[in-house]
């Protein structure tokens, strides 16, 4: 039975200059999983996301997200993913409900349609008593769920996490944890961070980047089993200060 993959990421190298910011790698992610990128910054994760999303060319190599290569076909990549990424982007003096309003619009929602989808993720993000709040007043965990929520507004096919709890409270991050795990399986889900922990309650695999080179890439379990490690963060340093690439 051949494998459905999400995204084929095919020799995809970046570079800025004499710097290499991703070194020829390749993955195969499965569609429907959620899989993590962890490195240290500067690894080269964000830059492979952005490749993905058509949001910087690749200097060589190709990705196929949803069979659609990110060179020759990047407006059907862009109809069927999204993008939550670091820095927060919400329209600061809109409220929650315009924010939601005005990306389905973006996405070409009659105002019939826009409303559906508004109260959806209303719904599914628990939003209804911030509803009519601006978003610059929201706290940082409100604010990381209203981007989700935006992204997730398109109905994206894969959609794509830079540090989606990046600087929350244990209480938040983990109100958000449970939220992406309701997303599994409905999407293909590329999530980078810096928790371990959270790479470890979500994903179905796990790449590890060092200096732009996949030096690791499987499950926790294999993570653990390769390295004789019994937690994924004295995995990923294990892995992160060896030397060249580790099997799995």
């Amino acid at each position: 039975m051949n494998e459905k993959y999400g995204i084929q990421i095919q020799n995809l190298r970046k570079e800025f200059g004499s710097k290499v910011a991703v070194n020829d790698i390749n993955i195969n992610i499965k569609e429907g999983q959620l899989f993590s990128m962890l490195g240290v910054n500067g690894a080269g994760k964000t830059t492979t996301i952005r490749m993905l999303m058509g949001l910087s060319k690749p200097t060589s190599g190709d990705a196929l997200v949803m069979g659609h290569s990110i060179l020759t076909e990047l407006s059907a990549v862009k109809q069927i993913s999204n993008f939550s990424p670091q820095e927060t982007s919400v329209a600061p003096n809109l409220t929650v409900r315009e924010n939601l309003e005005f990306f389905a619009k973006i996405y070409g929602a009659d105002k019939e349609k826009a409303s559906k989808l508004v109260e959806e993720m209303i719904e599914k993000f628990s939003l209804q008593e911030v509803e009519k709040s601006k978003a610059k007043t929201l706290s940082g965990g409100w604010q990381r769920k209203l981007s989700i929520a935006m992204a997730l507004i398109s109905s994206p096919k894969v959609l794509f996490l830079d540090e989606p709890t990046l600087g929350l409270d244990v209480l938040a991050r983990r109100e958000l944890w449970s939220i992406i795990e309701k997303l599994k399986g409905n999407m293909t889900i590329v999530l980078t961070t810096h928790y371990m922990e959270e790479a470890e309650q979500l994903s179905d695999e796990i790449a590890i980047m060092v200096n732009g080179e996949i030096k690791a890439h499987g499950t926790l379990e294999e993570m653990k089993r390769i390295t004789g490690k019994d937690n994924l963060e004295d995995a990923f340093v294990s892995i992160a200060e060896g030397s060249g690439k580790t099997e799995v």
